[in-house]
């Protein structure tokens, strides 16, 4: 049995996803955030870094979304799920599975922890930290979220979905980057394109099999 550590409110639903998908069966244990925000303590038990997801199989620990992901296609026969090797489809699917975690999040992180900066100083400081804070989001932040959003919007345009004219992993992978972004910025641009595809995924019984398993899931409302 697959047990999935799961932090609410994460990208750890991205793998409930990826199992439904799959057909497998799985038990998740799922941990709360802390009032900071962060995992609890207890994750560390599971993996020195205390983060999720993580997942345990046949005694081996996994951990990092990519990783993770590529394990359960790898060892359960997720073929079903990626374009085949040798095509153009394929390549656009390796590249968005790298590029969910390797641009797109921590593009997204630095937004949340600049957004955050001034509720964490203390009050007579916050004007300043305020300032600072928008005045990097603004200045900084701001102009690449647009490029990517652009970049986003291209693609899925061509053909509905990340890879080609079929759903596959690299939508699931896409999935949070792109719902988290959607809800940092809310209606403020034309993303119907990015709307259509969110409605698109949200509407497949794995994802929402994967919402009544994990629980709720702030970014599902976007």
């Amino acid at each position: 049995m697959i047990t999935v550590h799961y932090l609410d409110n994460s990208r750890a639903h991205r793998i409930l996803w990826l199992l439904e998908e799959l057909g497998l069966a799985y038990e998740v244990k799922t941990y709360k955030r802390t009032s900071e925000y962060r995992a609890p303590d207890n994750l560390k038990a599971v993996h020195p870094l205390g983060k999720s997801p993580v997942i345990v199989d046949n005694g081996k620990v996994i951990a990092e979304s990519g990783a993770i992901m590529d394990y359960l296609i790898e060892t359960y026969d997720g073929k079903k799920l990626l374009p085949p090797a040798g095509t153009d489809e394929y390549l656009r699917y390796r590249y968005w599975m790298h590029y969910a975690e390797g641009s797109a999040m921590p593009l997204l992180v630095m937004k949340l922890v600049f957004a955050r900066i001034p509720g964490q100083v203390p009050f007579f400081i916050r004007p300043v930290a305020r300032m600072i804070s928008d005045g990097v989001r603004r200045k900084l932040i701001d102009p690449q979220m647009a490029d990517h959003l652009a970049l986003w919007t291209s693609e899925l345009a061509r053909d509905g979905w990340f890879a080609g004219r079929q759903f596959s992993a690299a939508d699931i992978a896409m999935s949070f980057p792109v719902e988290g972004a959607m809800s940092a910025i809310g209606h403020e641009r034309d993303t119907i394109v990015l709307r259509q595809w969110m409605e698109a995924i949200r509407a497949r019984p794995a994802y929402q099999r994967a919402l009544t398993r994990g629980g709720e899931y702030r970014y599902a409302k976007s």
